[in-house]
């Protein structure tokens, strides 16, 4: 029978749930047994706070009853320190002098009588050994005083001006006699010169401690000194007879602790003391707490009973539940087979086993698909944006891929983009740009996190592209745009621009909604820095020619030419006003200040590092606004003028001038290196090495370059075929002139004409 019931055993505890069941029985056990013992421990402080308190109190009347009395006798020590004949007495080397004498004892007379609790007082002169006491009188040595045996008391002083302590005083008649005797440090000139020593009653200073009210409440008081020696002790009639020994040594052990608990024969004793400020004195009272505590101990044990029982009846439940409960997991784990391989049929730890892989798999799939439809659809916008995907049909068919939730749902863009971007391109290295990049993404999606239909998208360079959802209320999300536009120069020091198209009834309408978005940002050239650039709100801009515009480059150029700064200046503020005051269309006004700098300034047309800044100043030239173009222009004209002053004269400048005016009159010509050296006559060579040193760029690569700067205005302002504008800059093949258009442009002759023109006849 043994050993069938070790097998029944052995094979329980293979189970899982088994097992399971075993360790919650015992964590319920242990936790109902937590409980019931702090329930114990939470009463029982409950009650000794509330016996604590009457203690409290009692203890505290009586100290300072007797403080009270120790504080006005320390008084009286110091008047009689303080006395004038008290003074002569322990100054003068003549001490017997009676009227000195007599003086002194009518004080101390007078101080006696007048107090109720001050037995006697004795003044010790230390220099001389003598004394002046009432009613002993004068002694000129301690050999003829008969109460001397206090006076080494004057090495305890320390830094102490007063001690009291309890001493056995000795009267001369009764020997013994307890009493408490309070020592005053008597100080002249800094020296120490005498004691005045005033005993005190002893019942009367601690008849408060005594009294039948504290004796209702507690079994014995004590007073104790910081020398943990008894000073007084009372108890009450009925208590046993304690060992203040024991007792005093037990409390020593609470150090400072108003509340606590000793043991004492068997039995739990209630410390309740308090500590005299004046004296240092320990006031503690004890009292008996098992009969208190009975019943606090009867409440735990049946709290355990109880508990035990709980336990017992959860043991017998949990079986009971577990039966039925696993029924269903035991049918799931003969459903996962896997393969032909056998599953341990006592345990179900391969189910979580198989759930977590699950799980796992199902999150890593979901993490996958979240990050590459996050992906996909910021190429999306990237791809519409850049005019890389233009087909109606494939748009709509991806909208509905990418936001088929939302797809039917009317929609705005906002385009974001950093104001004065070549200023903050060159302000942080080129490996902080992305980071400030998804900083600025972060900021803009929490931000808008809840007009959002997408994350935002980087398009590159300077700008971002958010798509949202319109609020009711067109001021809240007019309000969290405008707190974007304030929180980003807070945090990352920069301001954006936002430009945002008009509401969209779903997503079929994407393209045009950025487009709008785009259009919008534009007018950040006139609105300024910082700016909210809403597409309704655009006033119709002005789209008609300057008709003075060539004119007046005419004459700038004439100014730059011969130095004159102060025209330049003026011709430059001219045009800028009118493009101002004209309130043209910011693609217009663009061309017309690259205009300027393709006539009269001529800045980019060679890579010196020098004149990076001046390049990247047009190429993003719609960041800026129009009071800066002003001020870049006047200063890249200024700074022309001073060049050419330093230039002028130098031959390989006039030799440099004279090959690029022949390239510019021969673009439409098959020549090459030798044709147009041989214009200047010196050798290729030579002339290869003035220009690399002048223009930074070889002769090849600057006339490579204007050739495709003339086909680029062709292919945008004619509509000539590719192959006979390849032709009139110089390339008998359209094959080459294609390779070498997209080499310098980045995109083919015929994508370059469709993206200018598309956005010229939105425009």
């Amino acid at each position: 029978m043994v050993q069938s019931f070790q097998k029944w055993l052995k094979y329980s505890f293979r189970k899982t749930e088994t097992r399971l069941i075993l360790f919650l029985s015992i964590a319920v056990f242990f936790i109902i047994l937590i409980v019931s013992i702090t329930s114990y421990e939470t009463s029982k402080s409950v009650l000794q706070k509330e016996l604590n308190e009457p203690q409290q109190q009692m203890l505290q009347v009586g100290m300072d009853f007797i403080d009270k009395h120790i504080s006005e006798s320390d008084k009286v020590a110091i008047k009689v320190a303080l006395d004038t004949n008290v003074y002569r007495f322990l100054n003068s080397d003549k001490q017997n002098s009676y009227s000195n004498i007599t003086e002194i004892y009518q004080l101390l007379s007078t101080l006696i009588n007048s107090s109720s609790y001050i037995n006697s007082i004795y003044i010790y002169d230390l220099k001389h050994d003598s004394f002046v006491s009432v009613p002993q009188g004068f002694s000129s040595r301690k050999s003829t005083f008969f109460d001397s045996k206090w006076v080494d008391v004057a090495d305890e002083f320390g830094d102490e001006k007063m001690i009291v302590k309890k001493r056995s005083v000795n009267d001369g008649k009764k020997y013994d006699r307890s009493e408490v005797t309070l020592f005053r440090k008597i100080m002249i000139q800094g020296e120490f010169k005498g004691i005045v020593a005033l005993n005190l009653g002893y019942h009367d200073l601690f008849e408060p401690f005594n009294s039948p009210d504290m004796a209702n409440l507690s079994t014995a008081r004590f007073i104790i000194d910081q020398n943990n020696e008894m000073i007084y002790s009372t108890s009450s009639p009925s208590s046993p007879k304690l060992n203040t020994k024991a007792v005093v040594s037990a409390i020593s052990e609470l150090n400072e602790e108003h509340l606590g608990d000793i043991a004492y024969k068997d039995q739990q004793l209630l410390v309740s003391q308090n500590i005299s400020p004046l004296t240092g004195w320990k006031y503690v009272s004890l009292v008996p707490q098992d009969s208190l505590l009975a019943k606090s101990k009867k409440v735990g044990h049946v709290v355990l009973s109880v508990s035990i029982m709980a336990l017992l009846l959860g043991g017998v439940a949990i079986f009971y539940i577990n039966s039925i409960a696993f029924r269903p997991i035991r049918r799931m784990k003969e459903l996962f087979n896997i393969g032909n391989k056998d599953i341990d049929h006592h345990d179900l730890l391969h189910l979580e086993t198989l759930a977590g892989e699950l799980l796992n798999n199902h999150a890593q799939l979901s993490h996958m698909i979240h990050k590459v439809r996050s992906e996909a659809s910021a190429k999306f916008f990237s791809d519409i944006y850049h005019n890389n995907l233009t087909n109606s049909r494939e748009i709509e068919e991806k909208c509905l891929g990418y936001f088929q939730e939302t797809s039917n749902k009317p929609l705005k863009v906002a385009i974001i983009s950093i104001d004065h971007f070549s200023h903050w391109s060159d302000q942080y290295p080129s490996s902080d740009h992305s980071l400030l990049k998804f900083a600025l993404a972060n900021i803009l999606t929490e931000t808008l996190e809840s007009y959002s239909h997408s994350e935002c998208v980087d398009l590159g360079k300077d700008k971002l592209l958010i798509v949202l959802h319109p609020s009711s209320d067109e001021k809240l999300l007019d309000s969290k745009l405008k707190e974007a536009l304030s929180i980003v120069p807070s945090l990352l020091e920069f301001s954006i621009s936002i430009g945002i198209s008009s509401q969209k009834s779903d997503i079929g309408s994407l393209a045009e909604a950025i487009l709008e978005a785009d259009t919008a940002l534009g007018n950040r050239l006139y609105s300024g820095y910082g700016s909210l650039l809403k597409s309704e709100e655009l006033t119709q801009w002005d789209s008609r020619k300057l008709s003075m515009v060539s004119k007046v480059l005419d004459h700038l150029r004439e100014a730059i030419d011969t130095g004159d700064s102060e025209r330049t200046s003026s011709l430059i503020g001219q045009i800028i006003e009118d493009i101002r005051g004209s309130r043209l269309n910011p693609e217009r006004a663009f061309s017309i200040i690259k205009m300027i700098n393709d006539r009269s300034l001529r800045i980019g047309q060679d890579e010196d590092k020098g004149r990076r800044k001046e390049k990247d100043f047009f190429q993003y030239l719609h960041t800026f606004h129009i009071d800066d173009v002003a001020e870049f222009l006047t200063e890249q004209a200024n700074d022309i003028i001073q060049g050419n002053l330093s230039i002028r004269t130098s031959k390989e400048s006039l030799l440099i001038e004279k090959m690029i005016e022949y390239m510019k009159d021969h673009l439409d010509e098959p020549i090459g290196i030798t044709e147009i050296v041989d214009s200047i006559g010196i050798s290729v060579s030579l002339a290869s090495s003035i220009f690399k040193k002048e223009m930074n760029e070889t002769i090849y690569g600057y006339f490579t370059g204007l050739r495709m700067k003339r086909a680029a205005d062709l292919l945008v302002n004619t509509d000539e075929k590719i192959s006979d504008i390849a032709i009139k800059v110089g390339y008998q093949h359209e094959n080459s002139f294609i390779r070498a258009f997209r080499k310098c442009n980045n995109i083919t002759p015929g994508k370059y004409r469709e993206v200018f023109k598309s956005k010229r006849e939105v425009i």
